[in-house]
C-alpha cells in the first residue's frame, strides 16, 4: 500500500482536468502525484466491468447522439430513484466500446470539455494495466480504490458484482495495492469472502441509509448517522477496515471528533470530494460569484486535513498534494 498519509486519491482520475474515467485522466493523475486512483465500476450486459460514474451514461458519453442506440433509452428505478437514459447493462462491451467520453460538468469545467469525444470508455482491466505502467514509469506503487456501484440493484437483474470484481482484482494484486469501497456493506463482505486481499472501506452519506439495508428493512433501515456513533463504528470495525464520509461531516465543528471516534475503533477515515470550484466549496470558502471560479480551496482542503483523515478524494490531484504538504508535510 502506498505510504504517504493521508493518501491523495485521484477521484475518477484527474477529473478536474480531463473527462472522468478516461485514459488521459488516469495517466495525468499518476503524473500529478496521486497515491491511488478511484474508479467507479459498473457492468455491461455481458458481464464486463466498465468504468463510469453511473450505469446511466448519457451525461458522460455521446450515447444520446448515436442514432443506432436511440431504442435503448429506458426508464429504470435504481436504489429507489427513477432514472431515464441509457444504461450500461443494456449494452454489450463491444457496443459500449464504440462510444466516446464527454465531460460530465461542461459548464463548470470548460477546459476539460475541450477534450470531449477524443477517448473511449475503459474497462477495469484497462485501468489495472495503466496502474502497472504508471508504477513502472514513476517508481511508485499506485493503489486502486475500487468503488462498486449499486450491487443490490445489479444482483436483482442477474448481474451480481462480487464475483466479477473479485475475479479481476485477485488476478491483479496480492492486496498491497487494493482498496475496495461501496455504499453497501454487504457486497464488501461478499468480495472479501471470495478471497480478495486488501482493505475494505464503507462509504457513508451525510443522510439517509444504505441501499442494501433499505432493500432488506425498508423504512426501518438503520440510518448512516447511527453507524457513525461510537457503538456503530465499533460494530463496523468487525467487518471493514475504514469508512469514507461526505466531506460535509468533517467540516462541521465536531468533524475532528468523528475522525477520532473512528480511529479509536480501529478504522481509517477517507473523505470525498475536495474540489476548488465555488460550486463545490462550502459558503465560507467561496470567492466571487462564478460557480466555476476557484475559491479558497486551500482553506477548505486544509480544514478537512486538519481533522486527521487518512485519505482525501480530489478531482485535481496536484492541489491535493500541495494541500497535504502545507498542512501535514510530506512523509
Amino acid at each position: 500500500m502506498p505510504s504517504p498519509s493521508p493518501l491523495v486519491i485521484g477521484h475518477r482520475g484527474a477529473s478536474g482536468y480531463r473527462p472522468e474515467h478516461t485514459r488521459s485522466a488516469y495517466e495525468l493523475a499518476i503524473t500529478l502525484g496521486v497515491d491511488a486512483i478511484e474508479p467507479d465500476i459498473v457492468p455491461t450486459r455481458d458481464g464486463v466491468l466498465v468504468l463510469r460514474h453511473e450505469n446511466e451514461i448519457s451525461g458522460t458519453t455521446d450515447v444520446a447522439s448515436r442514432p443506432e442506440f436511440a431504442g435503448r433509452r429506458a426508464t429504470k428505478r435504481v436504489d429507489g430513484v427513477s432514472l431515464t437514459g441509457w444504461f450500461t447493462e443494456d449494452f454489450t462491451w463491444a457496443e459500449l466500446s464504440t462510444l466516446r467520453a464527454v465531460e460530465r460538468l461542461p459548464k463548470v469545467r470548460q477546459s476539460s470539455a475541450s477534450f470531449d469525444r477524443t477517448e473511449g470508455i475503459l474497462r477495469l482491466r484497462d485501468l489495472l494495466e495503466i496502474l502497472d505502467a504508471g508504477a513502472e514509469r514513476t517508481g511508485r506503487d499506485i493503489a486502486i480504490v475500487a468503488e462498486v456501484k449499486h450491487p443490490t440493484y445489479f444482483a436483482s437483474i442477474g448481474l451480481p458484482l462480487d464475483g466479477l470484481v473479485a475475479e479481476e482484482l485477485t488476478a491483479w494484486d496480492d492486496g498491497g495495492r487494493t482498496i475496495v469501497e461501496c455504499f453497501e456493506q454487504t457486497v464488501l463482505g461478499e468480495i472479501r469472502a471470495r478471497g480478495v486481499q486488501g482493505r475494505f472501506v464503507y462509504l457513508i452519506e451525510d443522510r439517509g441509509s444504505a441501499p442494501d439495508l433499505r432493500a432488506r428493512f425498508g423504512a426501518k433501515a438503520l440510518p448512516y448517522s447511527a453507524q457513525l456513533t461510537a457503538a456503530g463504528l465499533a460494530r463496523l470495525a468487525h467487518d471493514v477496515d475504514g469508512v469514507s464520509v461526505d466531506k460535509s461531516l468533517l467540516l462541521r465543528p465536531d468533524g475532528g471528533e468523528l475522525v477520532a471516534r473512528a480511529h479509536a475503533a480501529g478504522l481509517d477515515v477517507f473523505t470525498w470530494t475536495l474540489r476548488p470550484e465555488n460550486r463545490f466549496l462550502t459558503a465560507p470558502h467561496q470567492v466571487g460569484a462564478g460557480a466555476r471560479d476557484w475559491g479558497d480551496w486551500r482553506g477548505e482542503f486544509g480544514a478537512v486535513l486538519a481533522t486527521g483523515v487518512d485519505g482525501i478524494f480530489v478531482d485535481h490531484p496536484d492541489l491535493g498534494v500541495v494541500a497535504r504538504a502545507e498542512v501535514v508535510g510530506e512523509k
